[in-house]
């Protein structure tokens, strides 16, 4: 569902009634606006909203709300509103790790944990296990962190071009305790930044201009446009950032970039004027063409 939703009366959650009763009726009441997964989202917005788990809800259905209920109420409003849960309680679970997300940096999606599996998938091109990782437009650090933690011998870098991004970059870094390895720089994608990396890893913005209007409410209203938007055929982001990679990619090195719908074909065509290796293409969990592997030296391992 693209566009707004229908208005609803507010929720008017009291502190005596029961928790169970209280998320049937919210999940009730997000199904019939049209809200996607109604399930999960009124069960995590309830826990959040009375400081609970997830454990507690299923075994004292029966307890009342108390104090909690006008906060669970707000919460309902704001999602109605078709604000992201991720962005009402603050905080996005991505790979195996939770992520401080405000309205300056993009909300991590399932589906780009596809980069991290497919980066992973390659270590075998790797001779040593110190690696050294540059993350382009890393936005609330995501990407960076988790691959930080699942290669716990590497350090990496991240860059983006908003202040505001690179503050909560650095948060993530030091709430996950890994700012000794990992450092966040403001800069311009890769005009930013010097040097050799064994593995160059980004998400950047891939979304047509005229596209966004008709994204979902959830992306089009909360995502920084500067995430979103790849120019006017949502290309932009890569013909910058690709022609600088020989420069800053180590011999034997891999990149692994994000892809937008029906857009391998060009990026593909874009690597490969600039790199002789081989080029793979990764699908995602819903059958899509998510990511693009290419490499210095000697090929990608399947």
């Amino acid at each position: 569902m693209s566009g707004g939703i229908a208005a609803t009366r507010p929720l008017d959650f009291r502190p005596e009634q029961p928790r169970g009763r209280a998320l049937g009726e919210l999940v009730r009441t997000l199904r019939e606006q049209g809200v996607e997964s109604p399930e999960t989202d009124g069960r995590v917005l309830l826990c959040s909203a009375l400081g609970i788990d997830h454990a507690s809800l299923i075994r004292d259905p029966d307890f009342p709300l108390g104090d909690g209920a006008g906060q669970l109420a707000a919460f309902a409003a704001r999602r109605l509103r078709r604000e992201p849960v991720s962005r009402i309680i603050g905080h996005r679970e991505f790979w195996q790790a939770r992520f401080k997300i405000t309205r300056e940096v993009l909300d991590p999606r399932p589906e780009t944990e596809t980069l991290i599996e497919a980066v992973l998938g390659c270590m075998a091109r790797f001779s040593r296990t110190t690696l050294r990782i540059l993350d382009l437009g890393t936005g609330s650090g995501a990407i960076l962190c988790s691959l930080l933690q699942s290669l716990p011998e590497s350090s990496g870098i991240g860059v983006d071009r908003s202040a505001a991004a690179c503050a909560i970059a650095r948060d993530n870094l030091t709430g996950l305790g890994l700012a000794a390895r990992g450092h966040i720089v403001c800069g311009d994608w890769a005009k930013a930044i010097g040097g050799c990396f064994d593995i160059v890893v980004s998400n950047p913005p891939y979304v047509a201009s005229g596209a966004i209007a008709g994204l979902a409410p959830e992306v089009r209203d909360h995502d920084p446009r500067l995430a979103l938007d790849g120019g006017e055929d949502g290309l932009a982001a890569y013909r910058e950032i690709i022609p600088a990679l020989p420069g800053l990619l180590a011999p034997g090195g891999l990149i692994a970039m994000e892809l937008g719908a029906g857009q391998h074909r060009s990026v593909v065509t874009l690597v490969r004027q600039h790199f002789d290796g081989l080029v793979e293409v990764k699908f995602d969990l819903y059958g899509h063409k998510r990511v693009i592997l290419a490499g210095s030296g000697s090929a990608l391992p399947t």
